[in-house]
C-alpha cells in the first residue's frame, strides 16, 4: 500500500458518547485524554468497504455492545457510513485485570520504590498489549488497524467499560 493510501486511512475525528462515560479518577482522565491526542496524532484506521478516508468515530455503549460508528468523507454522490457492534464479553477478563493492574500501579507511583513500579508498569503494558491484540481480533474483516491505534483505542474502551 502506498504512503498516500495508508495516510487517509486515518482517523481524523473521535468522539465518546457521554453518556456511555461514568466518572473517572484524575489518573484515568488523563490517560483518556492521551489516548485521544495521541490516536489523532498518528493512527492508521481502515475500514474493509471503506474507499478511502480520513474517518469520523464515535465510540458508545449500546445495549451491553461496543458500538463503533464510522463515517467517511463526503463524496458527491454518498456518505460512507457503517456501524460494526461488538459484544463487550471477550474483553472483560483483560479489562477488569487492567484495572486492577493500573490501581496498583498508580498507588506505587505515589509510594512505592522504582523497581515496583517498573514490574506493575511491565504487568500494565503486558496487559494492554493483550486487550489490544483482542480488539485487532474482534474488529477482524470489519476495521484494519496497527497495534498502536490498537492500543490507544482499547484505552478509550477502557473508559467506557467503566460504565458498561
Amino acid at each position: 500500500m502506498s504512503t498516500d493510501a495508508r495516510a487517509s486511512h486515518r482517523i481524523k475525528s473521535i468522539e465518546i458518547d457521554d453518556d456511555s462515560l461514568a466518572a473517572a479518577s484524575r489518573d484515568q482522565e488523563q490517560e483518556r485524554q492521551v489516548a485521544i491526542f495521541d490516536l489523532l496524532e498518528a493512527n492508521y484506521f481502515e475500514p474493509v468497504e471503506a474507499a478511502g478516508g480520513p474517518y469520523d468515530l464515535r465510540l458508545s455503549l449500546i445495549e451491553n455492545r461496543l458500538a463503533f460508528d464510522i463515517k467517511g468523507p463526503d463524496a458527491p454522490d454518498e456518505r460512507w457510513e457503517r456501524r460494526h457492534l461488538l459484544s463487550l464479553s471477550p474483553f472483560r477478563g483483560v479489562i477488569k485485570d487492567y484495572f486492577m493492574i493500573c490501581d496498583s500501579y498508580y498507588s506505587a507511583i505515589r509510594n512505592s520504590t522504582p523497581q515496583q513500579i517498573e514490574a506493575l508498569d511491565m504487568g500494565r503494558r503486558g496487559l494492554h498489549n493483550e486487550g489490544s491484540n483482542l480488539l485487532r481480533e474482534r474488529l477482524d474483516g470489519k476495521v484494519k488497524t496497527d497495534l498502536d491505534t490498537a492500543r490507544r483505542l482499547f484505552t478509550l474502551i477502557c473508559a467506557l467499560h467503566w460504565r458498561g
